[in-house]
């Protein structure tokens, strides 16, 4: 388990204090006797995104993705999505200390439906450490949240070889249910290399909850609240591990999709996924 400090106290200031007390706590960590806890020396904060701040998301950070994908040669994003992503406030904003993105069913540039995808790639791009972000997600049947990375080549290296390291992403007709995954070549789309983790007597659309990865050389950790329930090693992935490079954050919210399926009748817009903050160690 890993130190956490409540947003409001947490301060750029404080980064120091709070770095003795995580080299401390990983210390005790790793005295731990299952030997496939394996737990990232946290020594610094490299990126922090507290969305303190009201309006759109820093500049400095983020881009947009624009469209439905048929401009770069995905229509449907290349998973038969059904949304428009947009800058709009309307889909993508800063409010009360939180990032918000919204899916909406509206008629837009041919679209049936709204939302937005906002992405951390030529200006944030990390290997290795830990990135994190408490999260609470939509519900409603066709919705497809996710907090993922692509690897820093992808304008090179055609996907999968690139890789993809899915932190969480969620199918909004299955609100107790997450899942953490990768893609690589030989074991993408429907072949990835993934596992589910599931609430008891709770649900990710009432409250908050912090997703994480712990990612070094020879594995890649998840854990939901700093519980570990998936480690990903190159003797699991059935092709070429590539998750040995730097990657960039992506943040959205998907409608419909070979993931979740098309909305229905008993769905429900708009629906916001809500992120309290973004932290990132090495």
């Amino acid at each position: 388990m890993l130190i956490r400090t409540d947003k409001k106290y947490f301060k750029m200031k404080n980064v120091s204090l709070i770095t003795c007390l995580l080299l401390i706590v990983f210390v005790f960590t790793n005295c731990n006797t299952d030997e496939t806890q394996t737990v990232t020396t946290l020594n610094n904060l490299t990126l922090s995104q507290e969305f303190d701040v009201n309006g759109a998301p820093d500049p400095t950070i983020w881009t947009y993705d624009i469209g439905d994908g048929s401009d770069i040669g995905l229509p449907g994003w290349g998973n038969n999505e059904l949304q428009y992503y947009t800058d709009r406030p309307e889909n993508v904003v800063i409010e009360n200390g939180m990032l918000r993105i919204t899916a909406r069913q509206e008629s837009f540039e041919g679209s049936g439906y709204t939302s937005a995808r906002i992405q951390t790639k030529d200006k944030f791009e990390q290997q290795y450490g830990r990135f994190e972000a408490r999260i609470q997600l939509p519900w409603s049947q066709g919705l497809w949240p996710a907090f993922w990375m692509l690897g820093s080549d992808s304008d090179e290296v055609v996907w999968p070889l690139t890789g993809e390291i899915d932190i969480m992403e969620n199918r909004g007709q299955e609100p107790t249910l997450i899942n953490g995954s990768v893609h690589g070549p030989g074991y993408s789309a429907g072949e990835a290399i993934t596992k589910s983790f599931e609430l008891e007597n709770d649900r990710f659309d009432t409250g908050f909850h912090i997703f994480g990865i712990e990612w070094g050389p020879n594995y890649i950790n998840y854990y939901v609240d700093d519980v570990l329930y998936n480690q990903i090693t190159p003797e699991d992935v059935t092709g070429e591990w590539v998750f040995n490079k730097p990657f960039y954050i992506i943040m959205n919210v998907a409608v419909g999709g070979n993931y979740p399926g098309p909305p229905n009748e008993n769905s429900v817009f708009p629906q916001s996924m809500l992120v309290d903050y973004i932290r990132v160690y090495q």
